[in-house]
C-alpha cells in the first residue's frame, strides 16, 4: 500500500465506483471476471481523469490499483493468493492484521499489509455464500464458507475491539483408522481396538486442544462403524464429511433478523432422540446440549463426541460440567454416575508444532482409557493405551477394559479381544 492514506482514500473511492457500475450493469464478478474487470479498470480511468484537474492525488501504479481493487470485488483481496494455497491450516484476522499458520506449524505473519475495511470486506465475502450474517444485531457469527473446505469464526465490535477472526481450513476426504495409522497418530493395534469397539454400540469421547485433529480422529471412527447402524450427526458447523448409508446430519442454526427461529445444538440432540439412533454424535459438546447426551444414555443410543480437554480425565469433568450447565436442577453426582455407565472410552489427542523443516505439526493419540462403571465419587479410568509424549511409542499398557466391553467386542466382532490386538480379527 504506497502512499499511505492517499492511497487508501484512491482505492475506497475507485472500489464504491466500480461497485456502482457493477451493480447498474447487473454483472457477476465471479462468473464475469473480464467483464468486472474492464468496469474497474473503467473506474481507475474516471479516477485519473479527475486528478488531472486537481481533484485528488494521481495514482502511483493504475494498473496495480485496478488489480488490487478487482481481487477485492472478485476474490479476497489481499487474502487472495493466501487462502488459495493447501498448506496454510488457520488464518487469523485482528483488526488490519492478518497472521497464519503454515504447513509447518508456524505462525506467520501476511507480508502485504491490510486495512480493518479490506479485512472486513473479505470476512463479509466469505459469508456471503453461507446463510450466516454479521452484523451489529448478530456480532458473533460461526459458518462454513469455502465451498464447505473452511469453518469461519468472527466477532465484531461490540463485543470485540476489532474485528476478529479465524478461518480454519479442514480437508474433506474420507478419513480412516487404517489412514490415521500411516500418519503416524496411533499404532496398528490401537486401531485395531478402535475398530472393533464401534462395532458395539458404545460411547467414545474424543478429547483434545484446539486443532489436535479431534474431527478428523472421529470421522474415523464413524467410518469403521457397521452400515446398517443408524447414525444421527449433530454440529454447531458441519465438519464432518463421512457417506452414511443409514442416518444423516443436522446443524445449528443461529436466531434471524427478528431474533426468532435459533435451532441450538441441544434442540437438535433432543430432536434426534426420536429418531430412533443407534449412535447419536455430537461433533463438539461446549454446553447445555450435554444433558441431552445424559438421555441418550438413558435410552440405550451409544454416541460419540469431541470435547476440548488437556486430558482424557479432564474430559469427562467438562462433559459432567456442560450438562450442568443445562441447570436441570439434577445433581453433580447424578450427572456422572450416568456418564460413567454411558462412557466406554475416552481417546485423547494432542499435536506438536515442528520445527523449520521438519514438515507440518505432530498430531497424535495420547491416551485411550476405558471407564468403569460404579456409583463412586467420580469418575475411575483405566489407561488402556499411552504414549509418554508426543513423538514417542505408543503401547499397550496392560490394563483390561470392563468385562462388559470386552464381551461386547468379542460378540460383536467373533475374535478374541488378544487376536484383535495381535492383529487378527481386524473388523471390516
Amino acid at each position: 500500500m504506497a502512499e499511505g492514506g492517499t492511497t487508501g482514500y484512491a482505492y475506497a473511492e475507485i472500489r464504491r465506483s466500480s461497485l456502482n457500475l457493477i451493480e447498474e450493469r447487473n454483472l457477476d464478478p465471479e462468473t464475469d471476471r473480464p467483464g468486472a474487470r474492464r468496469l474497474v479498470e473503467e473506474a481507475v480511468k474516471e479516477y485519473s481523469r479527475r486528478t488531472q484537474v486537481g481533484l485528488g492525488r494521481a495514482l502511483r501504479d493504475p494498473l496495480d490499483m485496478a488489480e488490487r481493487v478487482l481481487r477485492s470485488i472478485a476474490d479476497y483481496g489481499p487474502l487472495t493468493e493466501l487462502l488459495s494455497r493447501s498448506d496454510v491450516e488457520e488464518v487469523f484476522i485482528e483488526g488490519p492484521r492478518v497472521t497464519f499458520i503454515d504447513g509447518a506449524g508456524r505462525l506467520q505473519g501476511l507480508k502485504e499489509p491490510t486495512t480493518v475495511e479490506e479485512n472486513r470486506q473479505v470476512v463479509d465475502r466469505l459469508l456471503a455464500g453461507s446463510d450466516r450474517r454479521l452484523d451489529v444485531s448478530q456480532p458473533i457469527v460461526q459458518a462454513r464458507v469455502m465451498d464447505d473446505s473452511a469453518r469461519l469464526t468472527a466477532v465484531i465490535p461490540p463485543i470485540s475491539d476489532q474485528i476478529s477472526a479465524t478461518l480454519r481450513r479442514y480437508a474433506l476426504r474420507r478419513q480412516s483408522l487404517e489412514s490415521l495409522v500411516e500418519l503416524g497418530s496411533m499404532p496398528p493395534a490401537a486401531a485395531r481396538f478402535l475398530a472393533a469397539a464401534m462395532q458395539t454400540e458404545c460411547g467414545v469421547v474424543v478429547s483434545g486442544p484446539p486443532g489436535a485433529g479431534k474431527t478428523s480422529l472421529l470421522s474415523a471412527l464413524l467410518d469403521s462403524c457397521p452400515p446398517t447402524r443408524c447414525i444421527r450427526c449433530c454440529e454447531e458447523v458441519r465438519e464432518l464429511h463421512i457417506p452414511l448409508v443409514h442416518g444423516s446430519f443436522y446443524e445449528a442454526r443461529p436466531p434471524g433478523l427478528d431474533g426468532k427461529g435459533e435451532i441450538s445444538l441441544r434442540v437438535l440432540v433432543k430432536a434426534v432422540l426420536a429418531m430412533r439412533p443407534d449412535l447419536i454424535v455430537v461433533g463438539e459438546v461446549r454446553g447445555a446440549e450435554a444433558f441431552e447426551l445424559t438421555r441418550a444414555a438413558n435410552a440405550g443410543c451409544g454416541f460419540a463426541c469431541t470435547v476440548h480437554a488437556n486430558s482424557a480425565a479432564d474430559a469427562l469433568d467438562a462433559l459432567v460440567s456442560a450438562a450442568l450447565m443445562a441447570g436441570e436442577n439434577i445433581s453433580e453426582r447424578v450427572v456422572q454416575r450416568v456418564f460413567a455407565s454411558a462412557i466406554d472410552l475416552v481417546v485423547h489427542l494432542d499435536r506438536e508444532a515442528l520445527g523449520e523443516g521438519r514438515g507440518g505439526p505432530m498430531r497424535q493419540v495420547r491416551e485411550i482409557v476405558s471407564v468403569m462403571p460404579g456409583r463412586q465419587e467420580s469418575f475411575s479410568i483405566h489407561a488402556l493405551f499411552r504414549r509418554p509424549r508426543l513423538g514417542e511409542s505408543m503401547i499397550w499398557v496392560g490394563e483390561s477394559p470392563p468385562e462388559s466391553l470386552v464381551s461386547r467386542i468379542e460378540r460383536a466382532t467373533g475374535s478374541a479381544l488378544g487376536a484383535i490386538l495381535d492383529g487378527e480379527g481386524w473388523p471390516r
